[in-house]
């Protein structure tokens, strides 16, 4: 098997799996019905959209600002952060390094007979430029949120992996050691130095291959200190658990709201740009920014269109947000948002 696709859970695991309360005893369920069915009707169009009729849908060589140690460590801020495009963040927090689903490499369906290319070029040289990295958090184990490549490149430099429930046979696959990663079921919360870290319910599914559709959690992240409480929410439908998760742990000084990706044939598991809006009003959001964009074509909307729905909502809901440039430095009471996307 190809190490791409990572490890199929043992039975040691699935045991471990089977305690969770949102374990079904075969596969992890939504809290909220969620139906993913695809009509194959519709499947021979949809594939000819989505290989060869890529006009708008993809963007060309967008350039990342490169990587400014100083900068970075300067900043008296407690969050500071850099987006990479898609869903992969670089933030500094409360002193500590910490990587958000690092997915830095080329092509988002390795294993497919198209690839589906990165919109920035080289972006997997990135890492080299990054000093050691104190905590990685991954989501979930989808190819454009967990790349084989770019967790190679890591290995070397980071000192711990928090993962959803699931996640740690594929890195363990990969020669991580198992001491340094620790899984999370939604809810849990481990303290790490000082920052308090909850993995959140979010509405999707997971699966590297067609044997192991959801035998492993999806969420998000929370982080909280003293002094800021910062939200990742994770690819996700709209539902309920945005509120419940605001409830629970919010309100939040800043969120990185997943806007992107979105199709009528998936509509329960990927948001609406319109809805992550409203998913971060749900939450008690101060600030936010839309993520999950600018890296791949994986949709067949233009690779713009998320971003001017989002913008266009959160101006009219008056909902603070951001929209950095790819590599650029920022922290949770950044507002600043030069439309960068529109020169491109």
């Amino acid at each position: 098997m190809r190490k791409q696709f990572g490890a199929r859970p043992s039975k040691i695991e699935l045991e471990k799996y089977s305690k969770s309360r949102y374990w079904n005893g075969n596969v992890f369920k939504n809290l909220e019905e969620t139906n993913m069915d695809f009509s194959w009707s519709k499947m021979p169009e949809f594939l000819n959209r989505q290989f060869f009729k890529k006009n708008g849908r993809e963007a060309q060589s967008l350039p990342i600002i490169p990587f400014d140690t100083a900068a970075f460590e300067a900043s008296n801020q407690s969050m500071q952060s850099i987006w990479y495009g898609h869903s992969a963040i670089f933030m500094r927090f409360d002193h500590l390094k910490i990587l958000i689903d690092p997915m830095f490499g080329s092509d988002a369906a390795p294993i497919a007979p198209f690839k589906v290319r990165r919109f920035s070029p080289n972006s997997l040289e990135v890492i080299d430029s990054f000093p050691d990295i104190d905590l990685v958090l991954i989501s979930h184990d989808h190819y454009d949120h967990l790349d084989y490549d770019s967790i190679l490149k890591l290995k070397q430099k980071t000192k711990h992996f928090y993962v959803a429930l699931g996640v740690k046979r594929h890195l363990v696959s990969w020669g991580i050691a198992e001491e340094i990663i620790t899984e999370f079921n939604w809810w849990e919360e481990e303290v790490f130095d000082d920052i308090t870290i909850t993995f959140t319910p979010t509405r999707h599914f997971s699966g590297r291959g067609l044997r192991d559709r959801a035998k492993s959690l999806w969420g998000g992240w929370v982080l909280k200190t003293n002094d800021e409480n910062i939200w990742f929410s994770g690819d996700s439908g709209y539902g309920t658990h945005f509120k419940e998760i605001g409830d629970r742990l919010g309100p939040f000084d800043f969120a990185f709201m997943e806007c992107g990706q979105y199709n009528e044939n998936w509509h329960q598991i990927h948001m609406y740009p319109e809805e992550s809006v409203q998913a971060a009003l749900d939450a008690r959001v101060q600030n936010c920014m839309p993520v999950h964009w600018a890296g791949f074509a994986l949709a067949q909307h233009s690779w713009k269109e998320p971003v001017e729905r989002f913008v266009e909502k959160a101006e009219s809901e008056k909902l603070n947000f951001i929209v950095p440039a790819i590599g650029s430095l920022f922290n949770s009471k950044t507002t600043e948002s030069l439309k960068w996307w529109a020169g491109f």
